[in-house]
């Protein structure tokens, strides 16, 4: 695992974070973890579980080693579900009421050009030096700086890729796409032989295909960008989402359920759990194949034992597409420079080589440390060193400063037209004329 993404895939998904991260201006003062008495705060989404189902388990347990260690400081751990992530930490920023560290997706642009004009974000350049800097992916350090100042400590690296649940296959004794690859007409037709009545009822028992739709996720969206299509425009000044090929791809997708009828009628709702169980759950399996991010991988060799592959997603007019993120952790705002020596050392302690290439193994993602990749967390998982080979595939999200407004009216258009409501031609107007609003 000599390197994981193209540079011009990840530079191009330097996506809220890199694009938004200005810096304040104030000289940056270096404080004393030893000098610190007191409570940092993080906030976190579940990961992996362990023995008890408890998927908090790991930062957990790094708290309790980082507080053994620092007598004098306290780790509070917020759980805050993943889902929830962006819009707790927005009304938490406005309320001026953050925690000291948050988990931020580049993907999800959970923090805004505005959050950091109003010096919410601080700067991690007095902690980490040029040599220190050497052992993050360049691309992947590259979406935590802006203007030569690094804003966050880069975890992990991420993209999408399509699971197949291979019992189903056998059961209908239908062949999986040669090398993971496929057109949309030739996952059309595996989808209709994997839709079926198993016990002769009448009503069918296993879908093809399902995914959900949500503001802030985007599992479905390599669909979307198929024939070419994508939400704005190179300079981000128009929407774009309105184009014939961006119509006809998102029509074709919500015609697996409203036409086709390979699909459940919970296609395109926003139940992410339920979907993801309908795949991997033993007792359900009503569904033969998903999009999700790598971390669906780990769960499904994992807490959810399935006999799957990894696939791309179907191509359409310019070849299959992917879309992927960095992850990791961002400092708020700190007034107290011993405070902030003792935050960014607890981020560094949870950031280690060690401990990406443990989250490698276990969470699904790609390490964002050179040494953690180097340790080669994948030598016995052909499935992740599969997905690994997409980054190539890898195209962006747009860097506008407004993402999260934006993305949330294009997603609650999307919504109706998975719901059979409006036409991916009607939805997309529609959708045009609220992001218009945003974009002026």
């Amino acid at each position: 695992m000599k390197k994981i993404w193209k540079k011009s895939a990840l530079a191009a998904m330097s996506l809220g974070l890199a694009a938004s991260l200005a810096a304040c201006g104030n000289k940056e003062e270096v404080g004393s973890v030893d000098e610190f008495k007191g409570k940092i705060t993080i906030w976190d989404g579940p990961r992996w579980p362990d023995e008890d189902d408890n998927k908090f388990h790991w930062l957990e347990e790094k708290i309790k080693e980082y507080e053994a260690a620092n007598e004098g400081i306290e780790i509070e751990l917020v759980q805050v579900p993943w889902a929830e992530m962006g819009d707790k930490l927005g009304v938490a920023i406005a309320g001026k009421a953050w925690p000291d560290i948050a988990p931020v997706d580049i993907s999800g642009s959970a923090v805004s050009i505005d959050h950091i004009e109003q010096g919410v974000i601080e700067s991690l350049d007095p902690f980490f030096d040029k040599e220190a800097k050497k052992d993050f992916y360049e691309n992947a350090l590259d979406a935590y700086t802006y203007d030569g100042k690094l804003y966050g400590i880069p975890n992990s690296i991420t993209l999408h890729t399509m699971l197949l649940n291979l019992d189903l296959f056998e059961e209908r004794g239908v062949e999986p796409p040669k090398d993971g690859k496929w057109t949309f007409d030739e996952f059309l037709q595996t989808a209709e032989k994997l839709t079926f009545d198993r016990d002769g009822d009448g009503k069918i028992d296993v879908y093809g295909f399902s995914t959900y739709i949500l503001p802030g996720y985007y599992e479905a969206w390599p669909f979307f960008y198929k024939n070419g299509g994508s939400p704005l425009n190179e300079d981000l000044t128009e929407f774009t989402f309105d184009s014939p090929e961006a119509v006809k791809a998102i029509q074709d997708l919500a015609d697996l359920k409203l036409k086709h009828k390979v699909a459940p009628e919970t296609l395109g709702g926003n139940d992410v759990g339920g979907t993801f169980q309908a795949w991997a759950n033993e007792e359900q399996r009503t569904v033969a194949m998903e999009p999700w991010a790598t971390w669906a991988i780990g769960a499904a060799q994992g807490a959810y034992p399935t006999n799957f592959m990894v696939a791309e997603y179907p191509s359409g007019d310019i070849g299959a597409a992917t879309i992927g993120g960095v992850g990791g952790w961002v400092m708020m705002h700190q007034d107290d420079v011993n405070k902030k020596a003792a935050v960014a050392d607890f981020m560094k302690f949870i950031s280690t080589a060690e401990e990406q290439y443990h989250m490698a193994q276990h969470y699904g993602i790609f390490p964002a440390r050179i040494s953690a990749a180097e340790m080669d967390p994948f030598k016995d998982n052909p499935a992740m060193t599969r997905a690994m080979e997409m980054s190539d595939q890898v195209v962006m999200l747009p860097r506008h400063p407004e993402w999260r407004k934006i993305d949330e009216a294009i997603q609650n258009e999307l919504q109706l037209v998975f719901n059979g409501e409006k036409t991916a031609e009607q939805a997309m107007a529609d959708a045009k004329k609220a992001v218009d609003q945003i974009l002026k």
